[in-house]
């Protein structure tokens, strides 16, 4: 997933997959979704983030993700 803020026109784009837009559809006048050949999202696009979220602000928590596994292990 690649989050990118483009502060000149205050846009978030979040973008899921590299997959091939085939439709973009209109949630409301400032949030749009893309869509790929199979309906999948791809990418959701922001206008006016500023306003409307917490961009350029952004925290990443992981929630229920496995402990990390370390590369050595104990032989008994």
């Amino acid at each position: 997933m690649k989050i990118k803020y483009f502060h000149d026109t205050a846009t978030a784009l979040i973008e899921f997959s590299a997959h091939a837009v085939v439709e973009t559809k209109e949630i409301n006048e400032n949030i749009y979704i893309d869509l790929d050949a199979k309906g999948n999202l791809v990418a959701i696009t922001i206008e006016h983030a500023d306003l409307h979220a917490n961009l350029p602000d952004l925290f990443y928590e992981q929630v229920g993700s496995p402990e990390p596994q370390s590369l050595l292990h104990e032989q008994t």
